[in-house]
């Protein structure tokens, strides 16, 4: 394969990712939060409690930017705040159970688009995807930049 057409396969398939992933977003989206309040929440829920600084961290942001998306969660009665186990200057955010419970119906709401949309492949076709699924994790979790 020469270096244009690779270059232009590279392209192609960052560009189908995309789409793909900002699909499955709209399918589970909520209408009151944003996709950023959404991925916090999702972080809350896989993970447990976390301080504001580390949310941001895992989110690629500022603590100071962190802290008005919490304020929101907060707000709409997403997220509490808790005192942290065993640091006694620090606060963890927690999800509440309506946090919870919107969380989960957004990701279930993305697994029934997904695998509508897989339904709709023959075995082979979703076998590849599968299987380059399982090499695109490999690939990211290899990174370490």
């Amino acid at each position: 394969m020469s270096r244009k057409n690779f270059d232009l396969e590279i392209t192609d398939f960052t560009h189908s990712i995309g789409l793909l992933v900002r699909r499955a977003r709209v399918a589970s989206s909520s209408q009151e939060l944003s996709w950023t309040e959404t991925s916090v929440l999702k972080r809350l829920a896989k993970e447990g409690p976390a301080t504001t600084a580390d949310l941001a961290r895992m989110q690629g942001m500022r603590p100071q930017s962190m802290r008005t998306i919490i304020a929101t969660l907060e707000k709409l009665g997403m997220i509490v705040r808790k005192p942290h186990a065993t640091d006694g200057r620090q606060v963890n955010i927690a999800l509440t159970a309506k946090g919870a419970a919107l969380q989960k119906s957004a990701g279930d709401a993305k697994r029934t688009w997904l695998a509508k949309a897989f339904a709709q492949l023959d075995a082979q076709e979703r076998e590849t995807l599968f299987a380059a699924g399982r090499i695109i994790k490999r690939l990211v979790e290899g990174d370490t930049q």
